[in-house]
């Protein structure tokens, strides 16, 4: 038993492992719901931190980021490293893929060496039962000194024995240091004498792995994936607005309108507060406007994609997706890990710059944040044309779409041809197809919305605020009139379409709102929605452009926005007055 337990100590467990091997669903199910996700001291990659009652005794269980190597070469492996060293475990659950037992071993050699007790566990068992492996779980402990568990995380299955183990779990003498060539040698004498594999024909499911990422048959998977994706987050999305906006409008509105009338009958106060109409979009009030747009137009579309999202990374697809483009991606001189990056840009862009770290080069890192920056829309600020522009029709969300497609793949490979360097090729390790577990996919799905909601409230209700004192002071008039001939002759927008624009800095997704009330032509909507999403980040994804690529590059990102925007604008508008 470690020496805290038992004693009324809070014993701390470290779990670790390489990446894809079920670590968070071990953590999901050792932990409750009431986890911390937070970055580690001076990067910006993220781990998870939970409480557990092993045998009565309080535990806090931290999930490190994922590691092949207590030899980094990347950001989160440095990080997995030092969480090794500097939160002092008392016990290391060290989690291997069952099915790939011999590569796993190489990182719990290198814990070993640090003399902490360790518990090996062994999931996906059934995935390497249904392959034909089988691993003697008895002579493995002998070999390595230290208690092995098979468990199946995503039933359950084998976590009881866990928790009975690290609960039992005592020290034990020092691991003899050994060269790599060393511990590879004795991996091999390892994994001959503990496992045995029988040769089975692939299943169904290992058929499809294989067709996932194939040229053809690939293609044609990752558009049905993607089609059924954004069905299902449509018609979920629409499915909880039909429910939240009844709520606003038969209750919440009539309340909070009576409530800060009573105090505030008329005057400047009121109308900042609730604004000067009933409707919620148009009254433009803090208690309004701020509140409706976020929770009642944009988070039910926001739920949908985290879903979504966390379906496809359970099960597995994404890695595959990413050596599905590889080769395309290299065009505009990314890989094909890039496009998770993307992915994870149309939930919201600020994370979507951060997991820009796992790209290799600054070069890289530059043309993604940028592309991203200039064409990939927030789901909030998707959500949002969705519902503008999509009840004219679905040809003209086709334009919208198809415009920053193709300005993806221009920008992107003039990018690739004027900067110098090159993209270094795709290692990326594919892991099995898994069935999800609800109760990890709930729990991530939470955490990202409660981000979600801590970030975007106080960005809505800012911007809310700074356009009404804006309106007050004759702000916004004056620079209405100021930009009247880029807005009206180049673009041809109504002067008023200037507080979108402004909006558009704090939030996207309030500023294509902002659009409504101007009752523009659908072909008006289409040049604005995409010159909105072309032209400047918003603030928060500024803010963190700033941090990761320097004042310098910022800069030069910017005016790509600037001069992307400007020219697509004019090019679309004379299109659509062309065609029209």
């Amino acid at each position: 038993m470690p020496e805290n337990m038992g004693r009324g100590g809070r014993v701390k467990i470290l779990l670790m492992g390489n990446p894809n091997v079920g670590k968070s669903v071990v953590f999901s199910r050792l932990t409750g719901v009431n986890v911390v996700s937070s970055n580690y001291p001076g990067t910006t990659v993220e781990f998870t931190k939970g409480n557990a009652r092993i045998k009565g005794e309080k535990a806090e269980i931290i999930d490190v980021p994922g590691t092949y190597s207590l030899q980094p070469t990347s950001k989160a492996e440095e990080v997995a490293k030092d969480m090794l060293v500097t939160e002092n475990p008392d016990v290391i659950v060290d989690i291997v893929d069952a099915t790939a037992l011999e590569r796993n071993l190489y990182l719990l050699l290198q814990i070993l060496e640090y003399n902490i007790p360790v518990v090996l566990v062994l999931n996906m068992w059934d995935a390497a039962c249904r392959k034909g492996i089988t691993i003697d779980t008895e002579t493995l402990s002998e070999l390595l000194h230290i208690p092995v568990v098979p468990t199946v995380a995503v039933t359950g299955e084998g976590i009881k024995q866990l928790v009975d183990t690290i609960s039992e779990s005592k020290s034990f003498g020092s691991f003899e240091k050994l060269s790599d060539d060393e511990k590879w040698r004795y991996i091999g004498e390892i994994t001959q004498k503990v496992q045995k594999i029988q040769h089975k024909h692939p299943s169904f499911l290992e058929k499809v792995e294989d067709a996932s990422v194939k040229p053809v048959t690939g293609i044609l998977i990752a558009l049905l994936v993607v089609y059924i994706s954004f069905t299902v987050v449509r018609l979920m999305g629409e499915g909880l607005i039909s429910v939240i906006e009844p709520l606003f409008e038969n209750y919440y509105g009539p309340v909070i309108t009576q409530a800060v009338e009573q105090v505030f009958p008329a005057g400047v106060i009121h109308d900042l507060l609730i604004g000067t109409t009933p409707d919620f979009v148009e009254s433009f009030g803090l208690l309004t406007t701020g509140l409706f747009v976020p929770f009642a137009m944009v988070l039910p579309y926001v739920f949908s994609f985290y879903v979504v999202l966390g379906v496809l990374e359970d099960v597995g697809y994404l890695p595959r997706l990413a050596v599905l483009v590889d080769n395309v991606m290299h065009k505009v001189g990314l890989h094909g890990s890039s496009i998770i990056c993307m992915i994870l840009g149309l939930g919201c862009n600020v994370p979507g710059v951060l997991s820009t770290r796992i790209l290799e080069t600054k070069r890289e890192r530059f043309i993604a944040v940028t592309l991203m920056a200039v064409t990939v829309p927030c789901m909030a600020q998707n959500a949002v044309i969705i519902g503008l522009v999509g009840r004219y029709g679905s040809i003209y969300l086709a334009m919208v779409y198809g415009t920053l497609i193709t300005v993806y793949v221009i920008v992107g490979l003039l990018l690739n041809r004027i900067l110098k360097g090159e993209s270094p090729e795709l290692f990326l390790e594919i892991p099995d197809y898994h069935i999800p577990n609800i109760q990890v996919l709930l729990k991530k799905t939470w955490m990202r919305i409660r981000g979600f909601i801590m970030e975007a409230i106080p960005f809505v209700l800012a911007g809310v605020f700074i356009v009404n004192v804006l309106y007050i002071l004759g702000i916004i008039d004056f620079l209405a009139n100021f930009f009247a001939p880029v807005l009206e002759k180049l673009l041809g927008l109504p002067r008023d379409a200037i507080v979108a624009l402004m909006i558009g800095f704090l939030r996207k997704d309030v500023a294509v709102g902002m659009l409504e009330p101007l009752n523009l032509l659908p072909q008006q909507l289409v040049v604005a929605c995409t010159v909105l999403t072309l032209y400047f980040p918003c603030i928060a994804t500024f803010a963190v452009l700033l941090r990761e690529l320097g004042v310098k590059d910022t800069a030069k990102a910017v005016a790509v926005m600037l001069i992307t925007a400007l020219t697509v604008g004019v090019l679309l508008r004379g299109f659509l007055g062309w065609i029209t």
